[in-house]
């Protein structure tokens, strides 16, 4: 009996859009088995979840915003987004390192930008603030979001509050989490999946960059009972810019250009990230292969993605439903049949 081999292809860039393909049907030699090869693509800008406060934005001429760690990657991609977005003003921005410098003498493309200097985050003031952005290193995050005040939106964009079960965040992190009450509070999610609860939510745990290139495309597919929740394997390619800004030695352009590395094997932190997510769609414990790699590349995603299609669906049901769930989404655009997306 054979089966039908397909790929699915998505992008998330700059934290823009997102892009999905499938592409035409292969016959392959399987028994008993529909299986589709689904390809995914993504930057690690992590802008995707985001929906805050919309009634007192459209209320004011602008959301007064708060970036902590702004002298990071993430930082900066968070100040670009925001920056040039009609009803936000970054009216604080904090980097400890670089306390007292401007945001133009660390990240230079931002030069045009009307923007507050760098402050340490024990000078902050938050009372200028409406809602905070907080894209500090993991296991720094939960005190300092305990103590900021309860009236302020936080979107945290570290993996602090993301995973649900305080012992799995301990195992994955190898030290326990500081803020247990916090924990119960976070909203973890893509506004794509969960829009309402994201609006209504205090504290959002942004997903990280390859949960959210796993689960844009296989959520609404495991929702609706498209394809199969067993054997699910992931194979990932980041650019190096996904690491973070310090400096590594294998992160160095003679350790990265010109090859390949695989890393986290059977270990990497999204993992339960990514198998949370989907367990939660589909309603059962969900258990998933990824393997990452590292690409010499600065920044871009792709994932390609094997999943079994359930019994009678093809490829065709699967783009049909993926169409039909991202209409309206701004930020996700299906392909033709016949493009391909190039990181």
């Amino acid at each position: 009996m054979s089966s039908s081999l397909a790929a699915l292809s998505s992008s998330h860039f700059n934290g823009a859009y997102s892009l999905w393909k499938i592409q035409e049907e292969l016959k392959v030699s399987k028994v008993g088995k529909f299986r589709i090869r689904a390809t995914s693509m993504a930057t690690s800008s992590p802008a995707q979840g985001l929906q805050l406060g919309e009634g007192k934005a459209n209320k004011l001429d602008k959301l007064r915003i708060g970036v902590l760690g702004a002298s990071g990657y993430t930082g900066t991609e968070i100040i670009r987004l925001l920056a040039n977005h009609p009803h936000f003003q970054i009216t604080l921005m904090t980097a400890d390192r670089k306390a007292g410098q401007s945001i133009e003498s660390v990240f230079p493309h931002l030069v045009t930008q009307d923007l507050p200097s760098l402050v340490a985050v024990k000078d902050a003031d938050f009372s200028v603030v409406d809602a905070i952005f907080c894209c500090l290193p993991h296991g720094t995050t939960q005190e300092i979001i305990k103590s900021l005040p309860k009236n302020q939106k936080i979107v945290d964009l570290s993996a602090d509050f993301r995973l649900r079960d305080i012992a799995e965040y301990e195992e994955w992190y190898g030290q326990p989490h500081k803020a247990t009450t916090l924990q119960q509070e976070a909203v973890y999610d893509l506004t794509e999946i969960s829009r309402r609860e994201i609006q209504s939510a205090r504290l959002v745990a942004n997903p990280g960059c390859y949960p959210t290139s796993v689960q844009l495309p296989l959520i609404p597919l495991i929702k609706s009972n498209l394809i199969e929740v067993r054997n699910i394997i992931i194979d990932s390619k980041s650019g190096v810019s996904g690491a973070g800004r310090a400096a590594k030695e294998a992160n160095l352009f003679t350790e990265i250009a010109e090859g390949i590395r695989s890393y986290g094997i059977t270990r990497h932190r999204h993992v339960p990230e990514i198998e949370q997510g989907l367990s939660e769609a589909a309603n059962s414990k969900v258990t998933v292969s990824f393997t990452p790699h590292l690409m010499p590349m600065s920044r871009g995603m792709q994932s390609t993605i094997y999943v079994e299609m359930a019994p009678g669906v093809t490829t065709q049901d699967l783009k049909d439903h993926l169409v039909n769930y991202y209409e309206h989404e701004k930020f996700v655009v299906l392909l033709k049949n016949s493009d391909i997306f190039v990181v």
